[in-house]
């Protein structure tokens, strides 16, 4: 086996892997939400003592699961989208389209990692913090949107890859993504 493929491999590996973890990520942000958003509402309609911060951070984890959220899903395919034309035609074409149309993908993920990373440093700078009784730091949240993209990114990178390996015939059409 050549080096690139051997190199292509673990590229395609060690990005699995990274969204599994974002998976794992995902479902703990998830568990939190449903714990922490029962316990707001016991507090507040049962106990009659709001929290001063548990909504604040639920906001805040459901911004983090929906970055992880979406290597996760990209990962698995698993994108809601309107397949009444694509999912009838054959692997290989389906990859043709998908690199006719990865300008677009590629171009958006661009500006996220830069104009996201760009909002991050500001927000570091600034040393925002939430406006609220209980200041919670906003910049790891604004750091951790860019650096997602860029994970997204890398999958995009992937899938491209096996899409070019699909139409060059080097890879089989009906071999997973």
């Amino acid at each position: 086996m050549p080096a690139l493929m051997v190199a292509w491999r673990w590229f395609e590996r060690s990005i699995d892997f990274i969204a599994e973890v974002m998976g794992v990520i995902g479902w703990l942000l998830l568990l939190y939400c449903m714990v922490l958003g029962v316990t707001d509402v016991f507090l507040r309609y049962v106990m009659n003592a709001a929290s001063m911060w548990i909504s604040t951070t639920i906001q805040a984890a459901m911004v983090l699961l929906a970055c992880v959220g979406g290597i996760y899903a990209l990962k698995h395919d698993t994108f809601v989208r309107l397949d009444v034309f694509y999912a009838a035609l054959s692997r290989r074409t389906q990859a043709v389209l998908d690199l006719a149309t990865s300008g677009l993908t590629l171009l958006f993920l661009g500006a996220l990692i830069w104009k996201g990373w760009d909002a991050a440093m500001l927000s570091v700078k600034l040393d925002q913090h939430t406006p609220t009784a209980i200041a919670i730091p906003i910049y790891p949240i604004k750091i951790f949107i860019p650096v997602t993209a860029a994970i997204v990114l890398l999958l995009v990178i992937k899938q491209l890859g096996n899409d070019v390996l699909v139409i060059t015939g080097k890879r089989h059409a009906d071999t997973q993504r």
